[in-house]
């Protein structure tokens, strides 16, 4: 049995909580968050700390592996927390047991695939990545770091997803496209064209909205 600390008590956390024990040989030992009090309880599991008490956590046994807890709307900290603890403590990689994903295909560490999921022939899926309910990904399409997919997002084959990304509820991307890091598409979007430039797209077809500057996007 694998335990698992989470960084983050609020929704996502425990909706990792929540699913972790349908994942495999996995219980979830605690959460870490600054924003909550050490040694209350989160839906039932132990607050052990902040950010800063969980090296010695780790040292001392508390938990095995980690998991980000950090939702969408803070995706520059859900990024930098992960490359503070790669490679010095292991990631979980969370795949519900009724998602389907094909035996060739590729998840990085710490990602999470809810359930209903359907990953096909050599996707291959970054670090830290969220896949929520009902997620279709094609053969060959490759998601970027720190990605998050919502409900019902529908990708065809032979696509690359940036880093930082967000697809929203229900969008369609088309085979053989390119959408670059720091792109949002937003709800019942249907993409036809390869996007480049960090900003909002939104529409059928899928056109560009707004340009975000920098990290504007999360």
């Amino acid at each position: 049995m694998k335990r698992i600390g989470i960084i983050g008590s609020g929704d996502l956390g425990k909706l990792i909580a929540h699913h972790a024990p349908f994942c495999g040989n996995f219980e979830v030992a605690c959460f870490f968050d600054d924003f909550a009090e050490a040694g209350s309880l989160v839906a039932g599991v132990p607050v052990e700390g902040g950010l800063k008490d969980i090296h010695s956590a780790f040292e001392q046994g508390k938990f095995d592996e980690l998991m980000v807890g950090i939702g969408y709307n803070h995706m520059d900290f859900r990024k930098s927390i992960f490359e503070q603890f790669r490679g010095l403590i292991p990631f979980s990689v969370l795949i519900h047991h009724s998602a389907f994903v094909d035996p060739s295909v590729k998840i990085g560490q710490g990602s999470f695939i809810l359930p209903g999921c359907t990953l096909d022939h050599n996707a291959a899926i970054g670090e830290n990545v969220l896949l929520n309910t009902a997620v279709t990904i094609a053969h060959d399409t490759k998601i970027g770091n720190h990605s998050f997919l919502a409900p019902a997002a529908a990708l065809a084959g032979k696509t690359e997803i940036g880093e930082c990304c967000i697809l929203g509820l229900n969008c369609t991307i088309i085979d053989n496209l390119k959408i670059g890091n720091f792109i949002r598409i937003a709800a019942g979007a249907v993409v036809l064209n390869s996007f480049e430039l960090p900003g909002m797209y939104a529409g059928v077809p899928a056109e560009l909205k707004k340009k975000f500057n920098q990290h504007d996007s999360i």
